[in-house]
């Protein structure tokens, strides 16, 4: 079954000062994609520890498909404050189990029948994982005409200019919001022009099939070769915007591959996030009627 769905990268707890809570793009995405009917599968690793156990009991849970891999280093954890202003700092442990994804023959096998993969840059800091990530896209038959979406994401200061490039280079889908626009164009050397033509000009650098921007409050937009798809973002009453933009990714994957539009999977993609922002936590399970 050369169709499944897998997103690739960190697993970890966010601490909060009210807890703990699972996160991780990688699962998020995998999650949501699962939700639409498609067999999906995340990849990371944990350590031998209870924080580590906890997450595949979690996963299992769930039914998430995973390919995570125990490794002699701690699970990985997040240290969330909140400031005065009521703004969340981040502080993300270094050299920790999903630093140190290791590639294994059991993800050989998956990359031969993995339909799209999703990956970011974050996943990326350490070279172990980074060259897991590399190797995993390397072995994807092109014959499966994969969907290799890389959806950045920069915090702290675990990104530079040669990763950002070569996952470009290696996508053919880019989602970015636009804050990290702004961040990467700086970078690349264009900063003074708007952000859709900011946009035109890395779809036709890296010839992407599609970009994905998203604005927040602002709308979100999707790009393919000569044509631009808008929509604003709808107004709900927001719990928390915890796994949002990965839900919005996974809609619009599992749209995609399933033969819709774009336009219709721009429409699904927004809806789904806005639901996802009125419930707390990154995995809520999503209504029968955005998922049938």
């Amino acid at each position: 079954m050369n169709d499944i769905v897998v997103g690739m990268g960190e697993a970890l707890w966010d601490v909060l000062p009210e807890g703990k809570k699972i996160g991780g793009a990688p699962a998020n995405f995998a999650y949501h994609v699962s939700q639409f009917g498609l067999p999906s599968c995340v990849v990371s690793a944990v350590g031998d520890d209870a924080l580590g156990k906890e997450i595949l009991a979690n996963f299992t849970e769930k039914g998430l498909n995973q390919r995570i891999e125990t490794v002699p280093y701690p699970t990985g954890t997040v240290q969330v404050e909140i400031d005065q202003a009521g703004i969340p700092q981040y502080d993300i442990k270094e050299n920790v189990a999903w630093d140190n994804i290791p590639y294994t023959p059991a993800l050989e096998e998956l990359a031969a029948r993995s339909k799209a993969v999703c990956f970011g840059s974050l996943a990326q800091r350490n070279v172990v994982s980074r060259e897991t990530i590399n190797r995993f896209l390397d072995a994807i038959p092109a014959g499966n005409e994969p969907l290799v979406v890389f959806d950045v994401n920069l915090r702290q200061g675990f990104y530079n200019k040669d990763i950002l490039c070569n996952s470009m280079e290696r996508c053919n889908i880019l989602k970015i919001n636009d804050e990290e626009l702004v961040t990467v164009s700086r970078m690349f050397g264009y900063p003074g022009i708007d952000l859709q033509d900011k946009c035109w000009i890395l779809l036709g650098k890296y010839n992407l099939k599609m970009l994905i921007l998203t604005c927040g409050i602002n709308g979100s937009y999707v790009f393919t070769p000569g044509n631009v798809s808008f929509l604003p973002t709808p107004k709900v009453e927001v719990a928390d915007t915890v796994g949002a933009g990965d839900s919005f990714t996974a809609a619009f994957i599992a749209s995609i591959l399933k033969g819709k539009t774009v336009a219709d999977a721009h429409r699904l993609a927004v809806e789904t996030s806005a639901f996802v922002c009125t419930q707390n936590g990154a995995m809520p399970i999503l209504p029968k009627n955005i998922v049938d």
